[in-house]
């Protein structure tokens, strides 16, 4: 393979498996406060103990998580030295602020919360808990301002082949950040309560601490129903400005090479044939395409022979369609994960409105595989946005073939490669026991006659989780 393809492939490596993290840390530590603040308002210890919980599996994934977004960082400057000069000068603020105030509130305030259980007031330590959770959603939108601007380019001039910034706000108030931030939160708070979901119902199908469980079940399914609505209408409104800002990515997502017709139909299902630019077969929904596109029944959509005329007169002769077939399908994956996600969260309400939750194994053993439809959504989706924006890094200005280091030979990426997936995977087994250590110790029960002491890595600081 080449030093392309092979940082390519380092770079969907590091990224996916740092997205594995991100969205959960997120979701989970938005629970938590949620758990801490009902504690404070109705004073019952159960939602006390909820909180410490679900607290030692955030604090595993928010460490390990740390770890991957370092090695993503490091592969960024090894392998996309061209990227990173052409980019630096837009990328360095939003990145920076993210690193000085969003991550340095969250390292912060975690130590605060890990070690203030009996060192603050109630009130102050909620508050410790609800700035770890706005600093995560804090940090997701500085990094989302940074990547808006591959997806849609503002507020830069060019200088000497370099994209240098020349207007913030521009930046901030993109377009595109602002239709892509709140489908990232919601699909991370999705995350987190499908984890919690899918754990309680292990210990339901289990009978351990079924109070206990319960109520963290029905805590996450109310925030996993609403934020699988939110994931659908962002949704909603990030594919109307993707026809407006990236129209050849939307066809490439619906496999459209010819203009449709008015209305536009949906493409269900298509056997896709790139090399002759055509569907052999496919399964259309009439009018779904034109309300996805415009909010209504009627209007056509451009297909990618089209647009691909129209950017060889903009940008030159080249191949400016991206993978299809990948497009294509990680859009439905997505598509598909969000709606089965309303579908178990509403036929879960039912179940507990009518008590029938814990007799019903059937849907609290597809609960615990639930865990993975956010973490395959997101991935999903992150595909089809990364994939179907090729062949350009920074979309209009610089393609992906210019992006890499010119002095970075193919042996060196490939060895990093091999690296960082050895790393990958000893974090990945470190993470998958340690969750199922504390899993399987479940709640404990607080330890009142616990001395205090200064040792912050004392018992009483990480609970007895730290034996």
């Amino acid at each position: 393979m080449d030093v392309i393809t092979l940082s390519r492939i380092q770079f969907a490596s590091t990224t996916i498996f740092h997205f594995i993290f991100v969205p959960l840390s997120i979701g989970l530590v938005f629970l938590i406060a949620l758990m801490e603040t009902l504690y404070v308002v109705k004073g019952k210890e159960q939602y006390k103990k909820m909180a410490k919980f679900w607290g030692h599996l955030f604090l595993i994934n928010f460490a390990v998580g740390v770890v991957t977004g370092i090695l993503q960082e490091f592969q960024f400057g090894m392998n996309w030295s061209n990227y990173s000069r052409f980019v630096g000068d837009v990328f360095g603020a939003p990145l920076a602020v993210e690193a000085l105030l969003a991550f340095f509130m969250e390292s912060t305030f975690i130590g605060l919360w890990i070690f203030g259980w009996k060192r603050l007031s109630k009130k102050v330590h909620l508050m410790c808990i609800w700035l770890v959770s706005i600093g995560t959603i804090i940090s997701a939108f500085w990094i989302l301002v940074a990547n808006s601007f591959m997806q849609y380019p503002v507020g830069f001039e060019i200088n000497n082949g370099r994209a240098e910034m020349n207007d913030f706000l521009a930046l901030i108030t993109s377009g595109q950040v602002w239709v892509e931030f709140p489908h990232t939160v919601f699909g991370s708070l999705a995350t987190g309560a499908f984890l919690i979901t899918g754990v309680s119902a292990w210990k339901l199908l289990k009978k351990q601490d079924t109070a206990f469980f319960k109520k963290s079940f029905n805590i996450a399914l109310i925030v996993a129903i609403i934020s699988g609505f939110g994931i659908a209408f962002t949704g909603h409104a990030q594919s109307q400005f993707l026809v407006e800002t990236q129209p050849m990515k939307m066809a490439a997502a619906e496999g459209l090479w010819e203009d449709s017709g008015d209305p536009a139909a949906w493409t269900l299902f298509a056997n896709i044939d790139s090399d002759n630019q055509e569907n052999s077969f496919e399964v259309n929904i009439p009018y779904i395409l034109s309300y996805l596109s415009y909010s209504e029944f009627s209007g056509s959509v451009e297909g990618m022979k089209s647009i691909q005329a129209k950017y060889e007169e903009l940008y030159g002769e080249g191949d400016y369609i991206p993978p299809v077939k990948t497009t294509f399908w990680s859009f439905r994956i997505m598509v598909f994960t969000g709606g089965l996600m309303i579908l178990l969260g509403l036929y879960g309400a039912y179940l507990s409105k009518r008590k029938k939750l814990e007799q019903s194994s059937k849907y609290l053993k597809i609960m615990i595989w639930a865990i993975s439809l956010p973490f395959i959504g997101s991935t999903a989706g992150w595909i089809m946005t990364e994939i179907g924006r090729q062949p350009w890094v920074v979309f209009g200005h610089m393609q992906t073939q210019d992006a890499v280091s010119p002095n970075v030979t193919a042996g060196q990426v490939l060895f990093s490669l091999i690296s960082f997936s050895a790393i990958y995977l000893i974090l990945a087994i470190v993470m998958a026991y340690l969750f199922v250590r504390v899993i399987k110790k479940g709640p404990v029960e607080e330890e009142k006659d616990v001395k205090l002491t200064t040792d912050p890595f004392g018992e009483e600081g990480y609970g007895s989780y730290a034996k």
